[in-house]
């Protein structure tokens, strides 16, 4: 019995002894999974144990994370006891490599800004000593006028000399203090991005014999998004649109991602995953606030619907694709892209250009133009099945004939067969809208004021083949039954009397101009004022 009971108490003290003693193992980064807003990480580590219970610190993980989407994986002979996240801010190989470079450069920096005050200052006081000195002998002394002028030179060259020192070492000063204005400027701007700080998890664990162990480490962090943006490709209007699908990647984890394979997903983890149900609605009298909170307790109910965090394998790619770095992967709920290669995206806030895929897709073109609010016409590629294209709504900029002619926005959440990309203005069309003065005018019709509007629409095609071109105008649309409003003539045009939108569709030849009219009157009582008329 008190055998068993030596041993015991030998054992406890071993799994003491070990327990007291924190090892730090920095993990590797293996993958990342960047969402629109938030990212997941995974890391791997290769930890030595010994035998019993210990507390080891896994290192380089982000310095901000949900501490309930952690998830911990060893191997089936050891045993996670506890998980604890905390930050590291003491250790100075925390900050960095940019930070401390710069730090040390504004330390030197400094020191010679010291050194330069220090110089100006010894030749500023000699020059006070000198001053005060120049009575030295004075017309008592009895020195000769060949001794005063030899003194008088010896003054003026010396106080020359260190004036001269002096405005220079002020030249001096004045360089050093602005170098080092500006990199204290860029040491502020390196110490917002929280690179400088990283997280660790504390763990024991307790295995029964000494082991080394491999733990997979995956968890949530917010601080880490991405947006999409597109560069719009046009030779001319007989080649297919080069759509570059790109995105801006962000990431202030404190860790560097180097050579990590990296994901984008639209998925939104951190989003509660738990349909809302509707249950019975009843009314009854009282005050208005008396059953709102009850009201509301009882309105919505919840089921479990939780969302997958990890898209599905089901792939759908554009049929004339040209392949560059990611795969797209689609489910019903959101889509990922996969990168083919690692990707280095340091912890520093800035924006990484990510290219996701290119796709030459055949397009529709044609011009559009509504003179009444923009007198340029606009060059608009309509897109047949752009569901196959997984695109977002994002900012686009336009390069057409080789020239970067401005921005667009692509808003893919539309509702009709067709998604129009606006590829800017094409000043090579020109439109003009004018009043026509002697077809327009006021007259008075007994108690009613009648009054007529005409314009005239000149297009001229300056390019050197034949473009379709979609014109819009519009006329007003009467919702007082005192206000006549006539459609006098069109042109032509398509009519929406709903709303009096004209449209016309146009196919303007090489050099030629054309011409639209459309005329409108409107009567209303003469003792009354239209306003946006």
């Amino acid at each position: 019995m008190k055998k068993s009971f030596l041993s015991l108490l030998f054992l406890l003290t071993i799994v003491f002894a070990h327990a007291q003693s924190q090892v730090l193992f920095n993990t590797s980064l293996e993958t990342v999974t960047v969402y629109r807003s938030g990212a997941e990480l995974n890391h791997t580590v290769r930890v030595n144990l010994p035998a019993g219970s210990s507390e080891i610190i896994l290192g380089n993980i982000a310095n901000t994370i949900d501490q309930n989407s952690i998830q911990l994986s060893a191997p089936v002979n050891v045993t996670i006891l506890s998980t604890t996240f905390v930050r590291d801010y003491l250790k100075t190989e925390n900050k960095s490599a940019a930070y401390v470079k710069v730090e040390d450069s504004l330390t030197i920096a400094k020191k010679d800004l010291n050194a330069i005050q220090n110089k100006k200052a010894v030749d500023e006081n000699l020059l006070v000593l000198l001053d005060k000195n120049q009575t030295v002998g004075g017309v008592s002394s009895g020195l000769s006028v060949a001794e005063l002028i030899k003194m008088a030179d010896y003054y003026k060259t010396k106080q020359l000399d260190l004036k001269n020192s002096i405005y220079g070492y002020q030249v001096l000063e004045t360089k050093q203090q602005a170098k080092i204005s500006k990199l204290q400027q860029q040491l502020n701007e390196l110490s917002t991005d929280k690179s400088g700080t990283k997280g660790q998890l504390l763990l024991q664990v307790v295995t029964k014999e000494a082991t080394t162990a491999v733990f997979n480490l995956s968890y949530l962090s917010p601080s880490a998004s991405w947006v999409p943006f597109y560069d719009l490709r046009a030779e001319n209007t007989a080649t297919p649109l080069k759509i570059v699908y790109k995105a801006n990647v962000v990431q202030y984890t404190g860790v560097d991602w180097k050579k990590v394979k990296l994901s984008l997903s639209t998925a939104t983890p951190s989003q509660n995953g738990t349909a809302p149900l509707l249950s019975a609605w009843f009314l009854r009298f009282g005050s208005p606030n008396t059953y709102r909170n009850q009201s509301m307790q009882n309105t919505v109910q919840t089921m479990e619907s939780r969302a997958p965090m990890k898209t599905a394998s089901n792939r759908q790619t554009a049929d004339d694709v040209d392949r560059n770095l990611a795969t797209a992967n689609n489910n019903i709920l959101n889509t990922s892209f996969d990168l083919d290669i690692p990707y280095d995206i340091l912890s520093n806030s800035k924006a990484h250009s990510v290219t996701l895929n290119t796709y030459n897709q055949p397009v529709n073109y044609k011009y559009y133009s509504v003179p009444k609010l923009e007198s340029d016409a606009f060059l608009l590629a309509e897109i047949a099945n752009y569901e196959k294209l997984n695109l977002l709504p994002g900012d686009a900029n336009i390069i057409f004939e080789n020239t970067y002619v401005g921005k667009s926005f692509i808003n893919p959440n539309a509702t009709t067969d067709t998604l129009n990309l606006s590829m800017g203005r094409d000043k090579k069309i020109v439109v003009k809208r004018e009043k026509v003065a002697e077809q327009s005018g006021t007259k008075l019709l007994g108690s009613s004021k009648k009054q007529t509007f005409t314009y005239e629409i000149r297009l001229r095609n300056g390019k050197s083949e034949a473009v379709n071109l979609l014109l819009k105008d519009q006329y007003p649309v009467s919702t007082d039954k005192s206000i006549e409003i006539e459609l006098i003539s069109a042109d032509g045009a398509s009519i929406n009397t709903e709303t009096g939108v004209l449209t016309w569709k146009l196919t303007l030849k090489p050099g030629v101009t054309e011409k639209v009219r459309i005329s409108y009157s409107v009567k209303y009582p003469k003792d009354q004022t239209i306003e946006n008329l």
